[in-house]
């Protein structure tokens, strides 16, 4: 009589390239970005090896954060068109192992950046991990639709590390850089939201327009960018940005404005999923709008702390007009 055997397991094996998703690359450049301005914006010599590790540190900090993240929410990841191909709703990693990935990181990031930097950039980048992994993957966004608005703290934080690292303080400036990516993650991640609306609420995660709805969120979306806009420009004001930063503020802002404002007057989010692909950029008519904002509000960004880069790399002056 043949022995009966244990059935398969058919999964294919984890690859790398796994892993690396689980870290979110797209979000940890951003971050890595926005850290580098904060510690070159600093103005504070340092040594390139320290400058290269405390970079490091907080792109690893990012990634750790990334797969919690990705670990905790694959039930939800599993429901929404955008995410379901996430290595661990997909099965190709399993959850245990995106944890305990995000456990080591942690720990290595912040323990290296205390030892070869200082304890208050390795204290902050504990925190933004913490923030991110605990409070805001694990509570606020299934419990509030003002989850991406405190959550988005987390995000924020990489200048005010970067400015630690370099200097051992975080001074008013590094706060207001902190203070503009805080005010601009909602109307970035609102706009994103209505049109993946249906996806968040077969999810149910309570993203503003599941909750309040399509108008409400686009009148939200337009007044936190009323508050934007002017505290993009700021920095040109405080003796942080130059003449080109107050040009590429005020245009960009005013871009911005606007793109808001014909949101606001749009229909956007009060259809079904007007996706085509489940891509972030490929959407019918009505959905353009949200679409549009969404990807300004990536450039601007960008484009904002890049000009700082460029400025104090250079070593131009700054305007001083206060």
């Amino acid at each position: 009589m043949a022995m009966a055997t244990a059935p398969s397991d058919t999964r294919a094996p984890a690859r790398w390239q796994d892993f690396l998703q689980l870290l979110k690359p797209r979000v940890m450049s951003l971050v890595v970005f926005t850290g580098l301005t904060g510690l070159v914006a600093a103005d504070r010599p340092l040594n390139p090896v320290l400058a290269t590790v405390a970079i490091l540190c907080i792109a690893v900090g990012a990634g750790a954060s990334g797969a919690l993240n990705m670990w905790y929410d694959a039930d939800i990841d599993a429901k929404m068109r955008r995410t379901r191909g996430r290595p661990v709703p997909a099965g190709r990693v399993q959850g245990a192992d995106a944890a305990g990935l995000g456990v080591v990181l942690s720990l290595f990031s912040v323990m290296l950046m205390g030892m070869a930097l200082n304890w208050l950039a390795a204290g902050l980048l504990a925190f933004t991990i913490v923030f991110y992994a605990v409070v805001y993957t694990m509570w606020l966004k299934r419990s509030t639709a003002q989850n991406i608005v405190i959550g988005g703290l987390a995000g924020a934080l990489p200048p005010v590390i970067g400015w630690a690292a370099a200097s051992g303080s975080a001074p008013l400036n590094a706060w207001l850089l902190c203070a503009i990516i805080f005010m601009w993650t909602p109307p970035h991640f609102w706009a994103l939201s209505l049109y993946t609306t249906e996806d968040y609420a077969r999810a149910g995660v309570p993203m503003m327009p599941v909750v309040k709805g399509a108008a409400s969120t686009r009148r939200q979306i337009l007044a936190y960018t009323a508050i934007l806009v002017p505290l993009g420009v700021a920095p040109a004001f405080t003796g942080l940005g130059g003449a080109a930063y107050l040009a590429v503020s005020g245009l960009g802002g005013l871009v911005f404005l606007l793109l808001a404002a014909r949101l606001w007057r749009s229909h956007a989010g009060e259809s079904a999923d007007p996706r085509m692909t489940d891509g972030l950029y490929d959407v019918r008519a009505g959905a353009k709008d949200a679409r549009n904002l969404f990807a300004f509000s990536i450039l601007y960004v960008t484009l904002l702390f890049a000009t700082l880069l460029v400025e104090h790399v250079m070593g131009l002056a700054a305007l001083h007009l206060v």
